[in-house]
């Protein structure tokens, strides 16, 4: 894996919450049961009608995969899931949990890394902590990983971070300007991008759609 010791900071953290806490939503850092499994269901509503039987989704930053226990406990068998991590430690619990999926350990920023393609890639927590780093540390993280993302998938992208419009900030985590990612989207990525501010949480979540979808 190629991830900086910057970065690394960040995947360290969450596998000190996976052996604190074990494999529930404390082991990923999530305060409140019920608020993960909001999250996961607007995660899964990128996902637009398409003729298409199955759809395939990529979970970077899988972590323990609980979106796809959410996947199996909600019966949404059109969705072909397959999750990538840069911890050794959260791809093999995942792997020991589902055997019957593929789960990737590596980093997407790395130009030798072999990727398919998926038709959408989501990223539930992934941005939302940022510990020590500056703003603009994990901001430049933000934008590298969302470039690369769009990549890999063909039909679009979710993604959340923290609200900047709450009643105050903690310095640990990401708290990102809506006129600075719209911005950012316009002009990087695409113009088609819905945002997700209505279902009660101090973070909002991102959809983001190639031009020809």
């Amino acid at each position: 894996m190629t991830c900086s010791t910057k970065y690394g900071e960040l995947v360290a953290h969450y596998e000190s919450c996976l052996r604190a806490h074990g494999d529930n939503h404390r082991g990923v850092d999530w305060p409140n049961a019920a608020d993960a499994r909001t999250r996961y269901g607007i995660m899964l509503d990128v996902i637009r009608q398409t003729d298409l039987p199955v759809v395939r989704l990529l979970d970077l930053g899988c972590g323990a995969s609980h979106l796809y226990q959410y996947l199996r406990d909600v019966k949404r068998d059109d969705v072909e899931y397959a999750g990538l991590d840069l911890s050794p430690e959260f791809v093999q619990l995942c792997q020991t949990k589902y055997p019957d999926r593929t789960f990737y350990c590596l980093d997407i920023l790395d130009p030798a890394a072999d990727v398919p393609t998926f038709d959408y890639a989501v990223m539930n927590g992934l941005f939302t902590e940022k510990r020590s780093l500056s703003f603009d540390e994990m901001w430049n993280y933000v934008q590298a990983m969302l470039a690369r993302a769009f990549e890999i998938a063909s039909v679009g992208i979710a993604f959340n971070v923290m609200s900047k419009h709450v009643d105050w900030e903690r310095g640990d985590l990401f708290h990102v300007p809506l006129d600075l990612l719209a911005e950012h989207l316009t002009r990087q990525l695409s113009r088609h991008f819905v945002i997700r501010n209505d279902y009660g949480l101090y973070e909002y979540t991102v959809y983001v759609y190639h031009d020809r979808c």
